[in-house]
């Protein structure tokens, strides 16, 4: 999988120069593992992606990196914000009050819906061009990014900021279902079919609930396994 968020991953993983030593374990471990969570959240498979969360979240505790650890609760934030799942990032505000970076501190005004006082500059280019959008090319802005994981972030915020048209919802939900991803797929198709219910489309109505019992088959059977909102309490 590519990875979500670019500079934060690369700031996680910063590589000695050439011909140096290798980078610490706590760095490579934490990298790995922080990819290993991103990949099973967006499957669904939660117990496990918050398993490799927290052995990454040790990883860099251990090693006593303030901002390190921080960093990683800002990815946790970002991926189950990209799958439309309530999270303030509180974990990551509260470390942050002692340290972060400035470019960690603009990606959670970002990720937070604050853009009002945010500086694009800090931002990936792609998320930088979606700030700085007029709404009317907010939706083309998205599909212009070619990441399917920052795509999908961004479609979701704009969903969150109620800005996103149905071609957005329809997007995101091909774009998750491209990338095998249960957990937002899921969300994305029941938005799409409460939309065609509220159309009066009869067909794509049924054709997102044959989906998402489709999806909703495939994450019943995953072992030990509960996806929010998903199977019995």
């Amino acid at each position: 999988m590519r990875l979500l968020f670019s500079v934060l991953a690369l700031t996680i993983l910063s590589a000695c120069g050439s011909g140096g030593p290798p980078p610490p374990d706590w760095k490579s471990d934490s990298s790995d593992l922080i990819e290993r969570y991103k990949k099973h959240a967006l499957l669904g498979e939660n117990l496990l992606a918050e398993r490799y969360f927290q052995q990454a979240i040790t990883a860099t505790g251990g090693a006593g990196r303030i901002t390190e650890t921080a960093r990683l609760w800002l990815v946790h934030c970002a991926t189950r914000r990209a799958s439309l799942l309530d999270d303030d990032c509180h974990d990551y505000a509260g470390l942050a009050k002692v340290e972060t970076s400035t470019d960690d501190r603009a990606y959670y005004q970002f990720i937070t819906l604050n853009w009002r006082t945010l500086d694009p500059a800090l931002l990936p280019a792609q998320y930088a061009s979606l700030v700085r959008a007029e709404p009317a090319v907010l939706n083309a802005t998205i599909s212009a990014i070619k990441d399917p994981l920052s795509r999908l972030l961004a479609a979701s915020l704009v969903v969150q900021r109620r800005q996103a048209d149905d071609a957005t919802l329809s997007m995101a939900a091909e774009t998750a279902s491209s990338q095998g991803w249960r957990q937002p797929l899921l969300v994305y198709l029941r938005l799409l079919e409460t939309r065609a219910e509220t159309l009066g489309n009869k067909a794509e109505q049924l054709n997102y609930a044959a989906r998402i019992r489709l999806v909703e088959d495939a994450l019943h059977l995953l072992p030990a396994n509960r996806v929010e909102g998903v199977g019995p309490p």
